[in-house]
């Protein structure tokens, strides 16, 4: 069964839930697991891409956009569609609906900010997890 985690920024943290997700993804990659990043949209797929290349000056995070990246080289992955399939370590949802593939994976992150509509998204996708039993755990980042 698949382990849901959430990662709220705390009030008074900087940032959004694209940044945080640069930090969840060099944890994932540090880990020596795989990330999937599920993003509802191209033009936020490419948003994530450049903020990866620019998240730490003195670090590289391998990723790259699914149908433009070699998935067996790259262990960061970033999709709109929730591909490629046999990708089942860690997916990370930038989406505010739950992802109709999520349990294959191993773990799901759920980054969460400061918009209001993010919160409540959020709040939708935990009640939609506990509801049905899945194992979940929520993380304040404070910075």
């Amino acid at each position: 069964m698949t382990r849901i985690d959430f990662y709220t920024l705390a009030p008074e943290a900087q940032g959004d839930r694209f940044r945080l997700t640069c930090r969840l993804a060099e944890r994932v990659y540090a880990s020596g697991s795989r990330a999937l990043i599920h993003v509802p949209s191209i033009d936020e797929a490419r948003h994530l891409d450049r903020l990866l290349w620019t998240h730490r000056q003195a670090s590289f995070l391998p990723h790259g956009l699914v149908g433009e990246s070699d998935p067996r080289l790259t262990p960061i992955l970033i999709a709109t569609d929730g591909g490629p399939e046999d990708e089942d370590e860690v997916l990370i949802n930038l989406a505010l609906e739950v992802p109709v593939f999520f349990s294959r994976f191993e773990r799901l992150c759920e980054p969460v900010d400061h918009e209001d509509a993010v919160r409540e998204a959020g709040r939708r996708r935990y009640a939609y997890y506990r509801d049905r039993g899945y194992p979940l755990a929520h993380h304040v980042i404070a910075d």
